[in-house]
This record gives structure tokens, C-alpha cells and sequence, in this order.
């Protein structure tokens, strides 16, 4: 190798975006045991990012975000077998905002020559989510009304299409008149401007009184109480981001009406193994060569320029995906 260091983004305390460096000179990793060292050329920017560098997530400093990127394998540790060195491949759950990182190989999948490096960063970690919600959170089945907040995101688009993809009726909010374009676009079957709209009162109408089956929540702090307003009798409420900020604490009494049932759905708990990994990625590499999912990537940015990613999606005007150029 030409160097033992690398470029990477940083923070040595957790703050708003001020608190991000690109630096030059971190060394770079030595693959362990059953890890890659991977040259990374394109990175997801995700909220989860957002949450570690605020401090809403306790993360060890100095840290590097971000858990998703693409690139080539560089090179293997020992024990690897189902990577090589020169393998494209796309993975998750690493600390990935750099010019060189480990990858893990019981997270990382091997990208085919009809995904590019953009796709395969664009598509896992919030593919991923997508499928563990519609999968394993509340499986959706034929016939189900579901509510999805912030349907124009990257993981809200990735959603509406896996829930119509399992056959169901999807109501998806969003802000504005061109997002919502973008929503139906995806497939929903009704899109609500959350702030024009009282979004309660069309739920109810669109399902004649009855409520959704599923609530998908991103947003939490300001949808939270609207969510579990709107579910159906032994409806789910799967709370899965903060993008608004941290739920109130909850009083279980809230869930009593129509006894409902709350859950925060972590991916990362879930995936602690090869086998469960797969089982959320085979079938979403599936229907993407399939034809059968839509990636939008909203913006690419250079890795030096990762405090202007991390303010748009803070923004809330992003749609679709955002990603880190190496």
C-alpha cells in the first residue's frame, strides 16, 4: 500500500455540525479476523449519523460516522472466505465516513455488475431498515392500510414500495406539493401534506373510521402522538427514527384505546449474524434486479464536504438519498 494513512471525517465532540473535520492523516486499519479493509468509494448519510454526532447516541470519541458505504476490497483478514481482494461490495455497520474502513464480512454483500457503487451505497442500510420494518417489525400483508411518515426520505420511499410490493394500501405524509409527487410516484395510494392537513382526520376518512394496521414513524417527537391516534384496533406503532427529536417518555395508558402495540425496531440488534443479515439483503438485492425498487439519489457531495450533508438532512427539504463521494 501507498500510505498507512487516510482521509476521513471526524469529531472529537458531539455538537451540531460545526463540530466535523476532514482531516488527512488517520491511520488506516488493519483488518482483524473476519473483517476488510475496504477503498471506499461512495458513503450513505443517514440520520443515525446525525443522532451520534448530536449526542441523542452515546458513541466512543473521537468517532467516525457513518454505517453504510461501497468500494473494492483491499484486503482480507484472516478466516475471510466468501470475500477477495478486488471484490466489489456494498456494507454496513462500520464506522464507513473515510478513504479506507473494515468491513465486517458477515455484513457486506458482493455487488453484481448491474449495481454501481452508487447504488450499492444508496440502497443497503436504509434497504435494509425498509425490509426489517415491512418483514419483521409488522409484517405486511395483503389488505393492510399502513401510514407512512416522511415517505419522500430515502428509507420513506424505500417503504411505500416494499409495502405495495407485499400488497398493501399506503398512505404516506410528507411536506410539500413536490414531494408528494415524488410519493405517488413510488406507489402510495394517498399522500397527505402534514402541514396543510389535519393528517388524523383523513387517515380516519380514508379508512372509513377503522385506522391503519401499521404505523412506519421516523419523525418521532412530532408524529408521535398522532401515530397512535390513527391505528386501528390491535394496530402497531413502529417508531423507528428521531428526526424531530426524542419521543416524550411514554404513558402506557396512551395505548389502551384500541389496544394498540408499541415498538422501537432496531436493525442493528437485529443483525447479529450472517444468517440474518441475508435474510433482509437476499431478497432486497432480489426485487432491486428486479426492477422492482426505485433508488432516488437526491445529492453527492465530497467527503471533505460532509457538514453540508449532515445540515441538508437535518434540513428536512432533502428527498431521497444522500451520499459521500471519496
Amino acid at each position: 500500500m501507498p500510505s498507512l494513512t487516510r482521509a476521513a471525517a471526524i469529531f472529537k465532540t458531539q455538537g451540531d455540525s460545526s463540530v466535523l473535520e476532514y482531516v488527512t492523516n488517520i491511520e488506516r486499519p488493519i483488518p482483524g479476523p473476519g473483517q476488510l479493509l475496504v477503498k471506499n468509494h461512495f458513503i450513505g448519510v443517514n440520520f443515525v449519523d446525525t443522532y451520534q454526532r448530536s449526542g441523542l447516541y452515546k458513541v466512543p470519541l473521537p468517532y467516525i460516522p457513518g454505517v453504510e458505504a461501497s468500494g473494492v476490497v483491499e484486503a482480507v483478514g484472516e478466516g475471510v472466505t466468501s470475500f477477495a481482494v478486488g471484490d466489489r461490495i456494498a456494507y454496513s455497520f462500520a464506522n464507513t465516513g473515510a478513504e479506507y474502513a473494515l468491513a465486517v464480512q458477515d455484513k457486506a454483500i458482493k455487488l453484481p455488475d448491474t449495481i454501481s457503487f452508487e447504488q450499492g451505497a444508496a440502497l443497503l442500510t436504509q434497504g435494509l431498515t425498509a425490509q426489517f420494518l415491512v418483514r419483521l417489525a409488522y409484517e405486511v400483508q395483503p389488505g393492510d392500510v399502513v401510514l407512512i411518515h416522511a415517505a419522500a426520505g430515502g428509507t420513506g420511499q424505500l417503504l411505500v414500495q416494499l409495502a405495495k410490493h407485499y400488497g398493501a394500501t399506503v398512505i404516506g405524509t410528507t411536506s410539500t406539493a413536490e414531494k408528494a409527487k415524488t410519493v405517488l410516484a413510488r406507489g402510495a395510494d394517498h399522500v397527505l401534506l402534514y402541514k396543510d392537513q389535519d393528517v388524523k382526520a383523513e387517515v380516519l376518512k380514508i379508512t372509513n373510521g377503522k385506522g391503519v394496521q401499521v404505523v412506519y414513524d421516523g419523525i418521532g417527537k412530532a408524529t408521535f402522538d398522532v401515530s397512535l391516534s390513527v391505528l386501528a384496533r390491535l394496530g402497531t406503532l413502529a417508531s423507528f427514527g428521531n428526526a424531530s427529536g426524542k419521543p416524550d417518555d411514554v404513558d402506557l395508558f396512551k395505548l389502551v384505546p384500541n389496544a394498540v402495540r408499541l415498538m422501537r425496531p432496531s436493525l442493528g440488534q437485529f443483525l447479529q449474524n450472517k444468517e440474518e443479515f441475508d435474510f433482509l439483503a437476499n431478497p432486497l438485492l432480489e426485487l432491486y434486479n428486479a426492477g422492482k425498487l426505485t433508488i432516488e439519489i437526491h445529492k453527492i457531495y465530497d467527503l471533505k464536504d460532509i457538514k453540508s450533508a449532515h445540515d441538508d438532512i437535518e434540513s428536512g427539504k432533502t428527498q431521497g438519498k444522500l451520499l459521500l463521494r471519496v
